[in-house]
């Protein structure tokens, strides 16, 4: 069944109108009538609803709560992907999967070896087009909540927030002995009812010895993801499947 999102202020009583794109994609896309049903979560909530479609009009949908149902799309890993900036098709891919996998933020990352650069215009269209393809992964995958893609930040910015994470974990080729399972062990012995992950990938170029070396005396724990030098728009995907896996279902 399809799934909508809208927050609060589009909630009124036990009726939600649905505005802006998802009316034009309903009607003329999914050609949805008066009586069809939906769901529709509220973002500020994470609540889903299983909505009856009472009117269409040009502007807005008029839905009638029928009920509400119970979310248990969320994980309680909470994990934050800081993808080094790779070329736009690339940063598209790893939105779209990382959404569809469970990620709980995805925060851009400049780095020395990062081909892209962008300046402050090009940066807010592209985080709106990022937040925009967030967005439509969420609603595929029956999230609910929309990940934030955040605005872009330097290295050392990283390198300052590694305190907020139980752990931040740093994919480098030329490391050979620290595998993300033994990292991931760890974390088990120590987990708490929730976790809060970060994931730092470089990005096309790969990441310098001088980055590794800041990240390391800031705490970030370096890994080795096998044999294979993996791309970058695979780094977090393999990652965030690993961890969901071993993590989501053993961490109460």
């Amino acid at each position: 069944m399809p799934k909508f999102f809208v927050n609060n202020q589009n909630v009124e009583d036990d009726k939600i109108i649905i505005v802006g794109q998802d009316v034009n994609h309903l009607k003329n896309v999914l050609r949805k009538k008066a009586g069809d049903t939906i769901t529709i979560c509220n973002t500020d909530t994470a609540v889903d609803y299983l909505c009856e479609i009472q009117a269409l009009e040009d502007k807005e949908i008029t839905c009638n709560i029928v009920q509400e149902l119970e979310a248990n799309a969320e994980s309680n890993i909470k994990v934050t992907i800081l993808q080094g900036l790779p070329k736009a098709d690339k940063m598209e891919l790893v939105i779209q999967k990382s959404v569809e996998l469970g990620v709980y933020d995805i925060t851009p990352v400049e780095m020395k070896r990062c081909v892209v650069k962008l300046n402050e215009k090009d940066k807010r269209k592209k985080i709106e087009r990022w937040q925009k393809i967030a967005e439509v992964a969420a609603k595929q995958s029956g999230r609910n909540t929309i990940p934030k893609i955040n605005d872009s930040i330097s290295l050392k910015n990283v390198c300052n927030l590694c305190q907020e994470y139980d752990i931040v974990i740093v994919a480098y080729e030329n490391e050979k002995q620290n595998k993300l399972r033994y990292e991931l062990e760890k974390l088990k012995l120590n987990a708490t009812q929730e976790l809060k992950i970060g994931i730092l990938i470089g990005p096309e170029g790969g990441i310098e010895d001088s980055e590794i070396a800041l990240l390391q005396e800031r705490g970030a724990k370096i890994v080795t993801l096998g044999n294979r030098i993996l791309r970058t728009e695979t780094v977090a995907l393999n990652i965030l499947s690993i961890i969901m896996y071993e993590l989501e279902d053993n961490i109460s």
